[in-house]
Formats: C-alpha cells, sequence, structure tokens
C-alpha cells in the first residue's frame, strides 16, 4: 500500500466516517483535525489560530491585520505583510506535503488534493450526498431542527467551497477536479468505503 488518499466532502455528506473506515481498513494514518495540530506545532501558531481559520475563506483585512499582531512563525520577510489567514494556509500545506512523503494515509479536506497536485501517487475522492440525507445526519449529530441543520450545511459547504476556489487552481465539487465522486445516499457509508478501497486496489495495480 503506498496510496495517499485525500477526500473533499460536503457537510453532513459523512466523509470524514467514510475517511475514517477507508484508513482503518489499510491501517494507515488518518488527518482531519489532527492535520491542525501537527501544522500548529510545526509552524509555531497556536492551534486556536489554526482552528479559527480552518477551512474558512480569506476573512476581512482588518480581522487579518489585528490578528497578525499575535502570529509567531512563518516571519521570513516575505511572510510579515501576508493576511494571516494566508500564512496559515501555508502552514497546513506544508504540513500536508510533509505527511504524504511520510507514506499512505488519509487527508480529508484543506485542498490536500491541491497540495498534493505533484505527487503521482495521490487518489483524490470527493464524497457527497442528497440534500434530505445529509440534512437528517447533521440534524443527529448535532440535535438540530431541520432548519437549522440546513442552514448550518449551506454555510459550512459555501466556506469549503470559497476556501478551495480561492487557494487552489480547481472548482470545489466539480467531477473533473476529483478522481472519484461518490454519493453517499446511495451507497451508505460501508459501500462507499468499499467503492474507494477497490478503487485503491485498482489503483495500485495500474
Amino acid at each position: 500500500m503506498n496510496t495517499v488518499i485525500t477526500i473533499g466532502r460536503q457537510f453532513g455528506s459523512g466523509g470524514k466516517e467514510v475517511g475514517h473506515k477507508v484508513a482503518e481498513y489499510f491501517n494507515i494514518p488518518f488527518y482531519d483535525k489532527e492535520l491542525l495540530s501537527r501544522a500548529a506545532k510545526e509552524s509555531g501558531f497556536c492551534e486556536e489560530m489554526m482552528e479559527i481559520h480552518d477551512e474558512k475563506p480569506t476573512s476581512s483585512f482588518l480581522y487579518n491585520l489585528v490578528m497578525d499582531t499575535y502570529s509567531f512563525g512563518y516571519n521570513a520577510s516575505s511572510f510579515v505583510d501576508m493576511p494571516i489567514s494566508h500564512k496559515i494556509f501555508l502552514a497546513q500545506f506544508d504540513t500536508i506535503k510533509k505527511i504524504a512523503s511520510e507514506g499512505p494515509c488519509v487527508i480529508v479536506g484543506r485542498c490536500a488534493d491541491y497540495a498534493l497536485n505533484d505527487m503521482d501517487n495521490v487518489l483524490n475522492i470527493f464524497i457527497y450526498g442528497n440534500e434530505e440525507c445529509k440534512i437528517e445526519r447533521i440534524m443527529k449529530k448535532y440535535d438540530l431542527n431541520s432548519s437549522k441543520a440546513k442552514d448550518m450545511m449551506v454555510k459550512t459547504d459555501k466556506q469549503r467551497q470559497s476556501y478551495y476556489n480561492y487557494y487552489s487552481s480547481k472548482k470545489w465539487g466539480r467531477s473533473d477536479s476529483y478522481d472519484l465522486c461518490i454519493n453517499t445516499s446511495i451507497f451508505g457509508i460501508d459501500g462507499s468505503v468499499k467503492l474507494i478501497t477497490q478503487a485503491v486496489e485498482d489503483f495500485e495495480n495500474n
């Protein structure tokens, strides 16, 4: 097993759970929020800052300016004038590359597919779902009514999309940005895991 698997996902599609099970199946590391802790350690940013900017589009100029006074690390002259959100993106970008160079793993979100564009042992997957299934999953997970769950879904996906489209040269959720797109509403979580593990095995034998 030598493949790095990146997973983009719509909010409420179960993409994280799918990624987790794929990592378990192959017995390889899984990175979602874990990536933030590691990027924080390696860049000198505090983890809280990483959380604030996690997969969020660029914040307002003023906010970036204020937060910049609290930033440490990445302070080479070219970084000094850069907004904090850019610095954090670069810190994550570096960490993603480092993680992928250490061996096979599953990385969820954070433009990982774009960060690893120049590696040929990467399989990029996008997980999506039908609206009603996603809303139901969000309601259950966060104990919300359907209209709050829908708001949360729309807002989160909008942020992920802006973030991805801003920092990468590709379009979030568009099939030609990925190697494989899977609808969990049709295949279920375990069925989606099965499709991915099969795809990885075929990819490695190709």
